[in-house]
């Protein structure tokens, strides 16, 4: 059994994607960031770095005791290499896969989240923040967009690299990058997006959220002040 410390965000949605595709039990338990819950002790001994997403497999193959793991790229390679899915044990295709997972970890998802962060949560208009996120989210779209131009997934065969991509890019439109701009990127949105399996993770996971709005706890915790919008 996998215990999936989530969020409905887009880091959260990267296992619980995986989760879906694959034949591992699992079972939900909501961490909600909106309440700081992520910053609680018993959360803590989990995921040192107070974020969500994080797993416990209390079945690790080495017949140990639960494994604990934090960080979605390194619980999708876990999970991958649990069920010998979505990467590959072939030298060159695994390890393209792996880079474009970390390309996802160290580009799209920070660079979307800055974006994001300047454009929904900043508690002043910053033109400079605002432009600076957005441009670099542009550059790496046409990275991608270039990368997709032979192939229908980011390395062949669909795998934990989409996983991890398609959580941030599918949301673009809320930092104002039109998909129209990079159409290969959109086809591979609409694809990824008619999976059965994704659309049973965002089914699970978005009734999580309710009608939660972030408290003053939570602001002071992300944000040291209060954002403008919440």
């Amino acid at each position: 059994m996998i215990d999936l410390y989530f969020w409905p965000t887009p880091n959260g949605y990267k296992p619980l994607i995986f989760l879906e595709e694959s034949t591992l039990a699992y079972q939900i338990q909501p961490i909600n960031i909106m309440r700081g819950e992520q910053f609680k002790p018993n959360f803590l001994v989990i995921a040192l770095n107070n974020r969500i997403p994080a797993i416990v497999d209390s079945a690790p193959a080495d017949g140990d005791e639960p494994l604990a793991l934090f960080e979605s790229g390194s619980i999708l390679i876990y999970l991958a290499e649990k069920t010998d899915q979505f990467l590959s044990s072939d030298l060159r295709n695994r390890h393209q896969t792996i880079q474009w997972l970390m390309w996802q970890m160290g580009g799209v998802g920070p660079m979307m989240g800055q974006a994001n962060h300047f454009i929904q949560y900043a508690p002043e208009d910053i033109p400079y923040g605002k432009k600076r996120y957005a441009n670099e989210v542009k550059r790496l779209f046409g990275v991608m967009e270039k990368q997709l131009s032979e192939r229908d997934y980011l390395t062949g065969d669909y795998s934990i690299a989409d996983m991890a991509c398609y959580p941030w890019i599918q949301f673009s439109d809320l930092i104002g990058i039109p998909l129209a701009d990079f159409p290969r990127v959109a086809e591979w949105v609409a694809r990824i997006g008619e999976r059965p399996a994704v659309k049973r993770a965002y089914e699970v996971g978005e009734p999580i959220k309710g009608e939660e709005q972030m408290d003053d706890e939570a602001r002071h915790l992300l944000f040291g002040v209060n954002p403008q919008k919440t």
